[in-house]
């Protein structure tokens, strides 16, 4: 469909610890689950009111995999971006069909950055977007020319 798009935006904390699988193919595969939360003051009692969200993210990029793993810990604030999907899959109790709604981080429009430490906004943000080598390759040689004094 032409004129559609599909982009998920997060800025959240992580609910508890990545969850690291290896996948049937041998590549690895992080489990997120995020926080989001928004909060305001009730109008009638002044009571200060607060709403969470929770949300499943899956990095499949192996680049961003490894930074999860490392990096990443219950408590952290990250920026995703994404896109929306949702899976079906049978139950294997009950046999019936469950569907599960997840960001996916997977190619050139997705993205995970960290910001600060767990917990805390020390240390210095790393960004790790999912970019082919040619397109890092274009980045690096854009730098190159700025300023070149001869």
């Amino acid at each position: 469909m032409a004129g559609s798009l599909n982009k998920v935006l997060l800025i959240g904390r992580l609910g508890a610890d990545p969850e690291i699988k290896q996948m049937v193919n041998g590549k690895s595969v992080a489990r997120l689950s995020l926080a989001t939360s928004q909060s305001w003051k009730d109008k009638n009692t002044g009571e200060k009111k607060e709403k969470t969200e929770w949300h499943r993210i899956v990095v499949f990029n192996e680049g961003l995999v490894n930074v999860v793993q490392q990096y990443l810990k219950k408590g952290a604030q990250i920026y995703v971006e994404g896109q929306l999907t949702t899976r079906k899959w049978k139950d294997e109790q009950s046999g019936q069909d469950k569907y599960s709604t997840e960001i996916l981080i997977q190619g050139y429009n997705s993205s995970l950055t960290m910001l600060g430490g767990n917990n805390s906004n020390t240390g210095t943000p790393i960004q790790n977007k999912n970019k082919s080598d040619d397109e890092i390759s274009q980045d690096m040689s854009a730098d190159l020319d700025d300023d070149i004094p001869f």
